[in-house]
Parts: C-alpha cells; structure tokens; sequence
C-alpha cells in the first residue's frame, strides 16, 4: 500500500484550465485519480485504473468492487479478473452478488435423477420420522422417493409438507423442493395440491427464498404429466421470493383439464431467477412478460415444438424494455435457434447481459454468422452454444473473442437435434 496517494500518475484527472499544473489546475492523483478514471467514458483508462486500484488497500478494494457495476463491460472484466484471485470476505460477497446463478444445476439433457442442488444450497431428502437440524444452505426435498410405491405411496408430498411445519426451525428455511404429487387416478397428476398447501403455509415458511416444483427423474419426465396452475398466486404469497424453478413436459397436453403453467399480471419485488425447463408454449411466455418482476436478472427457459415462435421472436426483442435489469438470458431447447439468434441481435437485450445462453437448440452457420458479426456479443462475459450444428471452423470463430464461450457436443447436420428428442 503506497504512502502517496495524491501524487499525480499517467492518467491522473487534472482540474482547471488549459495552462499546465499546478498554475492553473489542481491535479487529482492517488486514490482519487483511479476513482475518477473508472467512472469515465475512456474505457482504456479505466482499465489502467483496475490496475493501480490494488495499490491503495481497501480503499482501492471497494473501487474494484464497485467497477464491477461500470457501464464498459471491458472495465467489468478487468476488474473480476483481478478480484477472483483476492480471497477477503467482502470480494466474496461481490463475485457472488455478481453472478448469483454461477453455482445453479444446469441440464443439457432430459435429468437423468432427482437435483443433488438447488438455488446455490445442496438439496436434502426431507425424513418425516427425524427432525430438521441443518438450516443454512440447505434446500430440503419433499419427494415421492425410488423406493416407495409410486401408486400407492406411503405419504405423499402435501402429508411431508404438514410434518415439515411443526418443526421450530421451519421458518427458517429458506428452500424448498418439490416432487411429483401421486394418487391412484392419473386425473389427478397435478400439483395444484402442493401448489394449495404452500399458500396455506406461507406464514410458517416466512422465509422461503427458492423454490422448485417438479424435480422429477428421467422416468417420471417421460411417462407422467407435469400439471401445474397459476404460479402468480404463489409469487403473492411469497413476496421475499427469490428463485422460482419449474419442471415440465410434453406429456401434459394430452390430458384433459390441464391448465398447466400460468401466470396473472402480479408485481413482485425481488424475484431474481425464473427457470422453466422442459416445453412452454407461447402463451406462458406472453404471461411471463406482463409481470412486473424488477429484480428479475435469471430469465431461463426451455422450448419445444410450439409452432407460433414467431410470437417468441417479438417477445424476445422486447425483454430489454420488460426486463431491464437482466443479466442471464437462456433461451435453450430451441427448434428455431437461427431465427432467435437475428432477434437477439436486433433487441439492445445484449447492452446489459453478463450471459447469453442458447445451448441445446438447431443453431446453425446462419445463425452463427449473425452472432459473429454482432458487436455486442464481445461484451460478454458468457456465451454458451453448446449442442447445436456448428462446424469446428465457425467455433475457432468464437473461441478468437475475448470472453468465455462454452461450446461442446456439437452435433453433425443429418442428426434430428437434441431438442426434438
């Protein structure tokens, strides 16, 4: 840590008039040289600020943190590089803040289990016959288990889910996953049950911040209905909510009386993370877009085979203005990949994004071109196009930007792609 702070360095902000310090001007050296360097519009100066900041001890520390925020995302990298290799507690906190979802379970297939981790927190097999002991960082599964009867089960999730709340430490849990809700008629698959009995407990998990609903295996997502209601009354009677993941498939469709996935115009305040993984149709996208969700920075969600993508299309292009805050888009499980990589580039979506997820779709050479000549494609931190159709030359293309691009297990042109199968 250097005992001159106020000596003038190349960079160093000069106030005043045109004549040269000190006759006319005030040189702003040290500390307050860097501070003012990262919050200019000279990108390479506030670069070379990231640099000089470690050499003002905490002080310089917090401005790294706050660079971290900085309108170039150039100057943003810069300073998460040199952070990442700094362990203090503060800077912990900060790369965290920074990419809450970096630790999130994340598919590229169908699940072949049950999740091991949810929200960042590892997942627990709730044990109706013992008591809750552990509270931090634990999500605790209330699930029809392997062994159990699947017809016939011994106690079904809701009966779990009444034990849970007589335990003292049951507000203090902060997350919660949900399996499949089974009785003898397969009219019944739904989970408008569990979907009632956590608005009846809302008051005893007060502190709720995750939850999943629908954590099925490979089996389960093949053979059974996911048959959900509207998720906006669970937003309302959460209102410190966080992180909400849904599971579901094609299968429901085939069912009579299936409302499925939705979602009534609500505002929720910190709501940072939607996930919806599995085949949503257009309409529940629409529904998404009409909440009032400005905390929202995790938006992830799964396609199919809804032919009106189209209507996804304008969606999209219109996320910056309905989500400004986002800083992860997933738009995964695409059949229409090309046509959403020229809608990405058209939307300014990209002005804010740390992350630009567009794995497991038909992503194609037209598509990969688009992204190639865009930009703002550079500026991200993340750019993951993993399981699609692009050549080995186009992701040498890729690999020669500056930023992380994840890009295995692409698949050759005479195979039906991933997200069909």
């Amino acid at each position: 840590m250097t005992n001159n702070q106020n000596q003038p360095r190349e960079f160093d902000a000069v106030l005043g008039g045109e004549a040269p310090p000190p006759v006319q001007g005030v040189v702003l050296g040290g500390i307050e040289g860097v501070k003012r360097r990262l919050s200019s519009s000279n990108i390479e100066a506030g670069i070379a600020a990231v640099s000089e900041a470690l050499n003002y001890g905490d002080a310089g520390l917090y401005l790294l943190i706050e660079a971290l925020k900085n309108k170039s995302r150039k100057v943003q990298r810069s300073a998460l590089k040199v952070l990442k290799d700094i362990e203090y507690p503060q800077i912990e906190l900060a790369l965290k803040n920074y990419k809450f979802w970096r630790s999130f379970e994340k598919l590229y297939s169908i699940p072949c289990g049950y999740s091991t981790t949810f929200a960042n927190r590892k997942v627990i097999e709730f044990d109706p016959t013992t008591k809750i002991s552990e509270t931090v960082d634990i999500a605790y599964a209330l699930r029809i288990i392997p062994k159990e009867d699947y017809w016939k089960p011994s106690m079904n999730s809701v009966d779990k889910l009444q034990i849970f709340l007589q335990s003292p430490l049951a507000n203090q849990i902060e997350a919660l996953v949900f399996g499949f809700w089974y009785t003898s008629s397969l009219e019944d698959y739904t989970f408008l049950p569990v979907m009632n009995a956590l608005l009846n407990a809302n008051e005893k998990l007060g502190n709720i911040k995750a939850l999943f609903i629908g954590d099925v295996n490979n089996s389960e997502w093949h053979h059974l209905p996911l048959l959900y209601s509207n998720f906006s009354y669970i937003l309302l009677a959460y209102p410190q909510l966080e992180v909400l993941k849904i599971r579901c498939n094609s299968s429901s469709r085939y069912y009579k009386n299936s409302t499925g996935i939705q979602f009534s115009p609500v505002r929720h305040e910190t709501l940072k993370a939607i996930i919806i993984e599995g085949e949503i149709s257009y309409d529940v996208i629409d529904e998404i877009c009409q909440l009032e969700l400005p905390a929202l920075e995790y938006l992830e969600l799964w396609f199919g085979t809804d032919g009106r993508y189209s209507y996804v299309l304008e969606s999209i292009r219109n996320f910056s203005h309905i989500f400004p805050n986002l800083k992860y888009l997933g738009l995964r499980n695409c059949v229409f990949s090309d046509d959403m990589a020229f809608a990405i580039v058209d939307s300014p979506i990209l002005e804010n994004l740390l992350e630009l997820d567009i794995s497991v779709g038909n992503l194609g050479c037209k598509g990969a071109e688009c992204l190639l000549n865009c930009p703002s494609i550079r500026q991200l931190d993340t750019l993951d196009i993993t399981d699609n159709y692009l050549t080995d030359e186009i992701i040498k293309e890729f690999n020669q930007f500056e930023i992380e691009v994840i890009s295995e297990r692409q698949k050759t042109p005479d195979r039906y792609y991933s997200a069909c199968e």
